[in-house]
């Protein structure tokens, strides 16, 4: 069975749109299926921002990866709240549509890109994740994309050079290897479930889970930090 531990040595240029449509054929009925007061809610992981605010933002990260939109200070906070903003007179059924577009579209253009946009998936996954939350909804940040999320989380963290981790994760037969492998640090090392991993890595709150963590601080850990 291939896992994390196996694959986060080389780019795999597929998983990133893998992920996506993954998430898509799950999170799209989900948001189909909601009242348009639920899409008032807040994001707890996204102070200031509403479950609609996060949907806008990740539907129009991805348009610009499928049309190649990349001006100066894109994805920066201030572009992020003017694409937004772009969105205001569009109803919640319009943010779902170009949602369900870009994650449909975006994986050839990020498989092309060589590794720089492969963390936008990611950023999806989890956002997508956040979005559960809100909802109240189990498994917030687990779901059957959670092995080619762990997968990606491991290159992105080995390609950006991010300090060496070893997890043994209750719910993965393998244990996954992230971040650098130069020895240069010893690696730290996390025991407990993946999405409090994840959580760990996107600086999402861990109050209550039951983890160890060893050889690492975790805001080390963030990758949004």
């Amino acid at each position: 069975m291939t896992t994390p531990a196996d694959v986060n040595e080389v780019r795999d240029p597929e998983l990133p749109g893998r992920l996506l449509t993954i998430e898509r054929d799950a999170l799209i009925p989900l948001l189909r299926g909601r009242a348009d007061a639920d899409f008032a809610l807040p994001v707890a992981a996204c102070p200031g921002w509403t479950v609609r605010d996060v949907l806008a933002h990740c539907s129009s990260a991805l348009m610009r990866v499928v049309e190649g939109r990349f001006e100066e200070g894109v994805f920066s906070p201030e572009s992020n709240d003017r694409d937004i903003a772009e969105r205001a007179e569009w109803t919640n059924a319009q943010v779902v549509d170009e949602l369900e577009r870009g994650m449909t579209e975006a994986g050839p253009a990020i498989a092309k890109a060589g590794g720089v946009l492969d963390g936008v998936a990611l950023g999806e996954w989890v956002h997508a994740g956040d979005v559960r939350e809100a909802f109240g909804e189990p498994g917030a940040y687990a779901g059957d994309g959670l092995p080619d999320a762990l997968a990606l989380l491991a290159w992105v963290t080995q390609s950006r050079g991010h300090v060496p981790l070893h997890a043994d994760l209750d719910d993965v037969d393998e244990p996954v290897r992230l971040g650098e492998a130069s020895g240069e640090r010893p690696p730290g090392r996390f025991i407990g479930d993946a999405p409090t991993l994840v959580r760990l890595y996107t600086g999402r709150p861990v109050a209550g889970a039951a983890y160890e963590l060893v050889g690492v601080e975790a805001a080390e850990l963030n990758l949004y930090g």
